[in-house]
């Protein structure tokens, strides 16, 4: 039996949800769709929100034929595969040769920033010359994880998460499919348990009805026993959240510091990133406001290191609501980084004689040392920078 998702999967974009601001009128996939305009592009966009749809609506809309690998995967043999469906014509390239169609070919690559830079090199001469128009969809931020030739050749189009608006619409689709009615309390809480994720909320439905004959509360509960957190260590979402973790206790702001720890936690980020984090944060961001903040958070370093998970998450929390709460100083921080501009600009400048060790007669026969005296007022740098002020 053909999956939900695939039944009532839009087939037109009257029909598609969400992505006002791509599929609108006049906004840009709905001018190239409706313009049957030839070109690679990337989606660049959360699960569920519709980059497989839309790649299928457009193909669908050139007429052309239409090749969907997952990079999980696939690779280089599978791409060779797909070419070699058409005709061959000599190529102005060394006298090689390369698949010609006779209409369009459109390759979707799902999850294309798992290819490895050799992949995606392969496929890049195929894209220049027209044999394929690439569609990649990615939940990676594209400019980290394809590389620059390829990205340059393709535009990048964000969807955004769907919205509780566009959710409602696609659940009462779903329930209308499975000729199932869905109250408003169930439909609200699988509103909520899916995060904008279209597919995970008809995937619940399907599964609820299939177990359960019924789209209830109790039963959609009993379907899924948590929701998935999206969070991807090596992935956009990692360095999402934590940068909103350190604004967070820069802006002095414990209770959203504390929210988006415990969203690291919960996902199972390894305690000693998040401690290292607050390590640097108690030097650059608190210093000599409040020095022994750099002691606390040294020893949550200690207990996570000691006692790690489930435990320290509680020493985490008692760190990141000090942190936050402390007075804020960048001035160790700043101060250090005019000097380094200092260095990189002027170079090895020569250090003051008497400030020099003198370990050894020769040394001190040349004047190293001389003149140096205890708690010397007189300035110790070279005496190109005399008279500079870093710590102001």
């Amino acid at each position: 039996m053909e999956p939900l998702a695939s039944q009532i999967r839009p087939k037109t974009l009257d029909e598609f949800v969400g992505q006002e601001h791509l599929v609108g009128k006049g906004k840009p996939l709905r001018e190239a769709i409706e313009g049957k305009h030839l070109f690679s592009f990337i989606l660049w966009g959360p699960p569920g929100s519709g980059k497989t749809t839309l790649a299928r609506i457009y193909a669908n809309a050139l007429n052309a034929d239409f090749y969907e690998l997952s990079a999980v995967d696939s690779g280089k043999d599978d791409i060779k595969n797909i070419l070699g469906i058409a005709k061959v014509r000599p190529s102005h390239n060394k006298g090689q040769t390369f698949a010609f169609p006779e209409k369009p070919k459109v390759l979707f690559v799902d999850e294309i920033h798992r290819f490895n830079k050799a992949q995606q090199d392969f496929l890049l001469p195929f894209v220049e010359r027209g044999d394929l128009t690439l569609i990649g969809a990615t939940t990676e931020n594209p400019s980290f994880e394809i590389i620059g030739a390829l990205l340059s050749r393709s535009r990048v189009f964000v969807l955004n998460e769907l919205t509780e608006k566009d959710m409602e619409k696609i659940i009462v689709r779903a329930a209308k499919e499975l000729k199932t009615k869905i109250n408003k309390e169930a439909k609200q809480w699988l509103i909520q348990m899916a995060g904008g994720d279209a597919r995970q909320a008809i995937g619940v439905l399907e599964g609820a009805h299939q177990l359960y004959g019924k789209l209830d509360l109790d039963s959609l509960k009993e379907t899924i026993q948590s929701k998935h957190l999206r969070y991807d260590k090596k992935g956009e979402e990692h360095y999402n959240t934590i940068s909103a973790f350190i604004k967070s206790m820069r802006a002095s702001q414990p209770d959203a510091a504390l929210y988006y720890l415990a969203r690291m936690v919960e996902a199972g980020e390894d305690p000693l990133f998040i401690a290292r984090r607050m390590v640097v944060f108690a030097s650059e961001d608190i210093g000599l406001a409040v020095p022994t903040a750099l002691v606390v958070a040294n020893a949550v370093f200690c207990a996570c290191e000691t006692i790690g998970y489930p435990e320290c998450a509680i020493n985490l929390a008692h760190g990141v609501a000090y942190l936050a709460e402390c007075k804020k100083s960048r001035k160790s921080y700043d101060t250090y980084f005019e000097a380094v501009a200092d260095v990189k600009e002027l170079g090895n400048l020569p250090i003051p004689m008497r400030v020099r060790n003198a370990p050894t007669k020769l040394m001190k026969d040349l004047g190293y040392h001389k003149g140096y005296k205890l708690y010397d007022k007189e300035s110790y740098l070279p005496d190109k920078l005399k008279g500079k002020k870093y710590l102001k």
